[in-house]
């Protein structure tokens, strides 16, 4: 485990690289399904369905993108505009081909960092009524001061976050960590570290037949104090929080689907596994 000499170049340079080539099997035959995206009916995950509410006519920017898929969803939930950023030049390639097959020529797409999204679209400074951002964002940033100011650069006075990611509870274990095995987790990490965590993984969650090549990676485990301090920070107040026994993604393989195609354990739910929250900017 590695301490915050860790410089930034190296935890952007090998996270791009891994997601660049992430991108290239979600797009294959075991990839992400946007069949529904095709035919109009791009949905969002469970959770944020429940959550999100009536989207019509808003104003929405879509941190983290990736593929664009839920952008998408958004816009044919009848959003009046949606603007997507992610770091992977891949992504915005493979998000603006998906727009366009699907007859949303008007969804913009920006190639950037989101902590360096201000400088990177600064003609969009208070035009959004909604920043979007969800499952598997902010382990991969470093600095949760310069998203939450990225975030309120954003939105307009009034103007709400939508967030939903894996709990940091959740993220202190790993099936390989310390006692754990038999598909269920062991001690991982500190959740009060705040560090550099240096990690090696061959294995897409979405196509697990195909070894990643840019294995390594350095995520941080942001503890839920400076998640919500960031937002305090950057002028956003809490509205809600919500914590779920359930996740889109399975991170101990002991875990099973539910009717919503989530994960979520097999019988006694004991360790929150995601949390949603909205933040309105003052």
């Amino acid at each position: 485990m590695a301490g915050s000499s860790t410089s930034e170049p190296d935890w952007r340079r090998l996270n791009r690289a891994n997601w660049e080539e992430r991108t290239a099997l979600h797009l294959g035959p075991r990839g992400y399904d946007v069949t529904p995206h095709l035919a109009g009916r791009g949905r969002l995950d469970a959770i944020v369905e429940a959550e999100i509410g009536d989207v019509a006519g808003l104003s929405i920017l879509h941190l983290q993108c990736h593929i664009g898929d839920d952008s998408v969803a958004l816009a044919q939930r009848g959003a009046a505009r949606v603007v997507g950023i992610d770091f992977s030049p891949a992504a915005i390639a493979a998000a603006r081909d998906l727009a366009a097959r699907c007859g949303l020529s008007d969804l913009r797409f920006v190639e950037s960092d989101v902590l360096e999204a201000p400088a990177a679209m600064p003609e969009e400074e208070g035009r959004f009524d909604l920043v979007f951002t969800s499952w598997g964002t902010i382990g991969w940033l470093p600095d949760l001061d310069r998203w939450a100011a990225a975030i309120a650069f954003a939105l307009r006075p009034g103007g709400r976050l939508y967030f939903a990611d894996a709990h940091p509870a959740c993220l202190i274990f790993d099936e390989a960590g310390q006692g754990g095995g038999g598909g269920f987790p062991g001690w991982f990490a500190p959740y009060l570290g705040r560090q550099f965590i240096p990690f090696e993984d061959a294995i897409d969650y979405a196509d697990p037949s195909r070894p990643l090549a840019n294995s390594a990676t350095i995520v941080h485990l942001h503890p839920l104090s400076d998640i919500l301090g960031a937002l305090r920070r950057a002028g956003l107040r809490l509205d809600w929080l919500q914590e779920h026994a359930r996740l889109t993604w399975a991170p101990f393989s002991g875990l099973v689907r539910d009717a919503d195609g989530l994960f979520t354990w097999p019988d006694k739910p004991w360790l929150p596994l995601a949390l949603s929250l909205v933040a309105v900017k003052n």
